[in-house]
């Protein structure tokens, strides 16, 4: 039996409401990302760290498009939901230009091949 497998642009949310934006060219249900560790540790105290939720989303999915038109979706969903502004979101590529993004609202044109997840 052969599975469909989805290449996806998931957000994931942590309990302080900061964002970290990613990719999984896998579809695996259990992947949360490369986040840097050790600066998300740095916003959350011991105790914080017992308890700990966080929400993953699917953004953007296809089972067809190529691995450049997810770095090109990765990139477009970063700057949409501005995870790369550190008080926003844990990204820290592409660098944060406030005078560049800080304006900007991405468009949304998802190909024919991939579907936006609401």
């Amino acid at each position: 039996m052969s599975v469909l497998r989805f290449k996806v642009i998931y957000k994931i949310t942590y309990p302080n409401g900061k964002i970290y934006v990613g990719k999984d060219l896998t579809d695996s249900i259990n992947y949360f990302g490369s986040a840097n560790d050790d600066l998300i540790a740095l916003d959350f105290t011991r105790e914080q760290r017992r308890d700990f939720t966080v929400r993953k989303e699917i953004l953007w999915e296809s089972a067809e498009a190529s691995d450049a038109e997810v770095n090109a979706q990765e990139t477009r969903f970063i700057r949409q939901f501005k995870a790369n502004d550190p008080a926003i979101g844990y990204n820290r590529w592409p660098k944060f230009n406030a005078l560049s993004d800080g304006g900007r609202d991405a468009e949304i044109c998802p190909s024919n091949s991939a579907k936006e997840v609401s």
